[in-house]
């Protein structure tokens, strides 16, 4: 059912249940798993011509670590990659040439919560792209201790 599992992260705190969610489902599918990270173009192009090449190599490294915490929660090989552009639709077409079967990612990102539901970029992707997107929101503190200590 299940054999291509894309992870968009942008290594946020709010993504990281759905990386925990997105890996299990992976494990009872036996399916690959693809984590991804989006440098946003219009942070880089929006930033003064001499601080360009700084803050592209500091999102790159901020990239780097996501796809790392992603890698280090899983325990079979997950494919990594970078890329840049606007974040919907490098997410989209990443799922398009993986043939991905399913878009795991969090509601709300590094920007926090754009809109009553779900963050911009979780929105755009559920819009937008053709796989099937499955969007997992942080729990709060009294979420967390329901799930983990069940009445």
């Amino acid at each position: 059912m299940f054999d291509t599992v894309v992870i968009a992260t942008d290594g946020s705190e709010s993504v990281e249940r759905s990386v925990v969610v997105a890996l299990d489902l992976a494990a009872k599918f036996d399916a690959e798993v693809h984590a991804l990270y989006v440098i946003d173009g219009s942070d880089v192009e929006g930033s003064p011509e001499q601080v360009r090449a700084e803050l592209r190599g500091a999102l790159e490294d901020a990239g780097e670590a996501a796809l790392e915490t992603v890698v280090n929660h899983a325990q079979r090989e997950v494919n990594t990659a970078v890329r840049e552009g606007k974040p919907v639709s490098e997410i989209c077409q990443y799922a398009d040439d993986f043939d991905a079967d399913v878009i795991a990612m969090g509601t709300r990102g590094r920007h926090g919560e754009h809109s009553l539901l779900l963050g911009s970029v979780a929105e755009g992707v559920v819009r937008r792209c053709s796989a099937p997107v499955l969007t997992v929101r942080q729990l709060d503190a009294d979420e967390e201790r329901a799930v983990e200590t069940p009445a």
